[in-house]
């Protein structure tokens, strides 16, 4: 088992039932585990002699017993161990999403509401005349109705093209979103784990932009020696390689993502720790670990100005206070216009949702 060192725990009084105050701790150790359930459950073993987590009613094995029951967990034949299912990855997206934007609203259906009036679906308090095109859906009917009998008088009631009104609506815009998320060998350095966090807001992210932006479209990639696009449901069982950092292999790939979404609006949010300290030359990489590599540095730059001239705005979210990755933070952002955010992992999502928000207030009529 690795080492872990556990401060107390203190239940949750508002946390429920016993089965799922133990389900909410399960889930973070699941997440540290990179979805591997028996370490998970050898983690919660241990929580549990240590701090008393069950009693004598409910006990560790009745708990796996539900975790099967309710399908959680799941196991394909039993010579293999249990698996998380694919209830257990919704859930566990869901539980990033409260735990990252607890301040997060459900809303009756989603939608990004921009500054610009238009032909949109969300009313304002304004009106204006009727105009060909627009929706009857958007027709302001007591005021085209009250415009009818002042212009023509109860008496001869008639409605014309004249009388009618619609409710101006803001514009709502759509987005396509590439979030990047370093998995090189410096997420783990030194023991300091940054790699769950960045998992924890990738989770959230996406069940956030799934569940309330229905319209939008998120594709994830990783990156370390190379860059390779994954699915939603591998999020939770990410793990950090023996690689360098590859940031340019990382854009080279979410701009071909982005270039196959029709959506005006694209944006990049880059979740990293480290410089770039690797690229290819053909086959062969290119490695320098050391300070910051002008060939590796130059070619980063060149596709952010790339970028920056296709209006695809990069947010690098450096979780680390390495001298060499600021000042590479700073020459990026400055030539892409993008924007950057020297934070810890502690307020790492309220970083993210504030500059979705705010990306998407900026779409196109």
């Amino acid at each position: 088992m690795r080492g872990w060192k556990f401060s107390e725990f203190v239940p949750d009084p508002n946390a429920g039932s016993l089965f799922e105050k133990l389900l909410k701790l399960f889930q973070e150790l699941l997440v540290h585990t990179s979805g591997d359930v028996s370490e998970a459950l050898s983690w919660l073993t241990e929580l549990d002699k240590q701090y008393k987590l069950t009693s004598a009613e409910y006990g560790m094995a009745d708990f796996i017993q539900d975790l099967i029951d309710k399908g959680f967990i799941s196991q394909k034949d039993p010579q293999s161990g249990f698996t998380p299912s694919a209830k257990m990855e919704i859930s566990l997206r869901q539980k990033a999403l409260e735990d990252t934007f607890g301040e997060i609203k459900k809303a009756s259906k989603g939608k990004h509401d921009t500054k610009f009036t238009g032909r949109g679906d969300e009313f304002t308090s304004d009106r204006r005349p009727y105009e060909f095109g627009d929706s009857p859906e958007h027709l302001a009917v007591s005021e085209s109705l009250r415009n009818a009998q002042i212009n023509h008088g109860i008496d001869e009631f008639k409605l014309t093209h004249d009388d009618l009104e619609v409710r101006e609506t803001y514009y709502q815009s759509q987005m396509s979103t590439v979030l990047m998320i370093d998995i090189s060998h410096s997420m783990i350095l030194y023991g300091e784990d940054r790699i769950t966090p960045a998992k924890k807001v990738a989770m959230a992210l996406a069940e956030l932009i799934t569940t309330r932006y229905p319209k939008d479209t998120l594709d994830i990639l990783v990156f370390g020696n190379d860059a390779w696009q994954i699915q939603i449901k591998d999020i939770p069982y990410l793990q950090v390689g023996p690689y360098h950092t590859n940031t340019i292999a990382g854009l080279e790939l979410a701009m071909d993502l982005l270039r196959k979404r029709r959506n005006p609006n694209k944006q990049i949010f880059m979740i990293t720790d480290g410089k770039p300290t690797c690229m290819k030359k053909g086959k062969k990489y290119y490695k320098n670990s050391f300070g910051l590599d002008r060939k590796v540095v130059n070619r980063t730059l060149n596709l952010a100005t790339r970028l920056r001239k296709q209006d695809i705005p990069v947010t690098t979210f450096m979780i680390a206070r390495d001298q060499y990755l600021m000042q590479f933070v700073d020459q990026f952002t400055k030539a892409n216009n993008g924007k950057a955010f020297y934070s810890s992992l502690q307020g790492l999502g309220e970083f993210i949702f504030r500059d979705y928000k705010d990306n998407k207030r900026k779409g196109h009529r």
